[in-house]
């Protein structure tokens, strides 16, 4: 019988003998950039997926490292985001992008919508104004059941009991939001400290 001929391929791999990933854990995400991130769990308090704060915007991952739409609760499981920060990974991830951010090789598609008479624009990415706009909705649907409750209990179309209870769920709901809304005027005063404008309630 003829000897078999193995050959081998020396294609750069990335490491995975972890393939599970926890709040605190260092990881690399090359997507988003060269520099490691910490996971922490989601700043709301809505979601159980692993976040990574970036450029003022929330980018969430599932247990496994997949990355998570801010609409969705799953993956659908394309491919790995996330790799733990180990020096396998790091050469593995250098060698692959050449110790570049590969998104900076997208050239940036700016999208102006500034009236021909203004003199001052922020540049901000599309991500961060869809989470400002996306928390906008959530707070919006949320102060909408807040009227209708208090309509019914102004109509008398609950009991007091069952009134006193969704009016603590109600107020916890509002403190939430606030807090959520709070976050995202802080988010768009930075840039506005910056302008002839300043900041919005400073």
């Amino acid at each position: 019988m003829p000897n078999s001929i193995r050959t081998t391929s020396k294609t750069t791999t990335l490491a995975a003998k972890q393939t599970t990933f926890a709040i605190g854990d260092v990881v690399l995400c090359p997507s988003l950039s060269m520099q490691p991130f910490t996971l922490s769990a989601d700043p709301y308090g809505k979601r159980d997926d692993l976040t990574i704060d970036y450029d003022g915007s929330y980018h969430y991952y599932d247990a496994h490292g997949y990355f998570v739409s801010f609409k969705d609760t799953e993956t659908n499981r394309y491919q790995t985001s996330l790799f733990h920060n180990t020096l396998a990974n790091r050469q593995a991830i250098n060698t692959l992008y050449g110790n570049a951010n590969p998104t900076q090789k997208t050239p940036l598609k700016t999208i102006d919508i500034t009236e021909a008479d203004e003199d001052e624009a922020v540049l901000m990415s599309s991500m961060a104004l869809s989470n400002i706009a996306c928390d906008i909705e959530g707070a919006g649907e949320i102060f909408d059941d807040i009227g209708r409750l208090l309509w019914l209990i102004h109509r008398g179309k609950i009991d007091h009991s069952t009134a006193m209870a969704l009016a603590r769920l109600a107020h916890d709901s509002a403190t939430v939001w606030t807090d959520v809304l709070s976050n995202q005027l802080a988010t768009i005063n930075e840039p506005l400290s910056q302008s002839k404008f300043g900041k919005v309630g400073a």
